[in-house]
């Protein structure tokens, strides 16, 4: 019920809302100083009313960090793919989904996360915790959990609107922490 009624508010928002938010949320996240440095970036692109990452994703790029994309697989898991501009990537359905959009080079393998120096999260919303509520599918889960095992520490970074930083979401066991949220408007970082 608390997935729904976010997925609402973002279903409310204009093309014009989701575009400036896009552009805001580029130049919050490239103030980060994590990205500054990064070497390599897991991400995602944006799919509908999601926080729009296609901005975010090109200025990284230009600035020649490598920047891996997930391929959605059969039993949800991701594999990951490398992004080369806008050009790189194609729509692909899965199921009765709205087509994503990935990555069309070489298939690195789900490991590959875990040379990531900043792995960005895509959500539904994150509490004062820094716990991230995602949209229910696991396959970020499994990701957080691929990283755990290899002993791999990237900066983990979920993007959002500004609403969606709440005072407390569900938790369950497997769950883990994110490092900061950023908004449109700031950065939250969480112990």
């Amino acid at each position: 019920m608390l997935r729904r009624g976010f997925l609402s508010v973002r279903t409310g928002l204009t093309d014009d809302d989701v575009r400036k938010s896009a552009a805001a949320l580029a130049v919050r996240a490239l103030e980060l100083p994590e990205l500054a440095h990064a070497r390599s970036v897991a991400a995602y692109v944006s799919v509908g009313s999601e926080p729009g990452t296609l901005a975010l994703l090109d200025a990284l790029h230009a600035r020649g960090v490598r920047v891996l994309l997930p391929v959605l697989l059969p039993d949800n898991d991701l594999d990951w793919g490398p992004y080369e501009g806008a050009g790189s990537l194609a729509p692909v359905r899965h199921g009765a989904r709205m087509a994503l959009l990935e990555p069309v080079g070489d298939r690195l393998g789900p490991e590959a996360v875990s040379g990531a120096d900043v792995v960005l999260l895509p959500g539904l919303a994150v509490d004062g915790r820094g716990m991230r509520l995602g949209r229910g599918g696991g396959s970020y889960d499994r990701v957080l959990a691929r990283l755990e095992r290899s002993g791999a520490d990237p900066a983990l970074v979920v993007l959002l609107y500004d609403t969606e930083v709440v005072e407390l979401v569900p938790a369950e066991a497997h769950d883990r922490p994110v490092h900061a949220v950023v908004t449109p408007s700031g950065v939250r970082r969480f112990r």
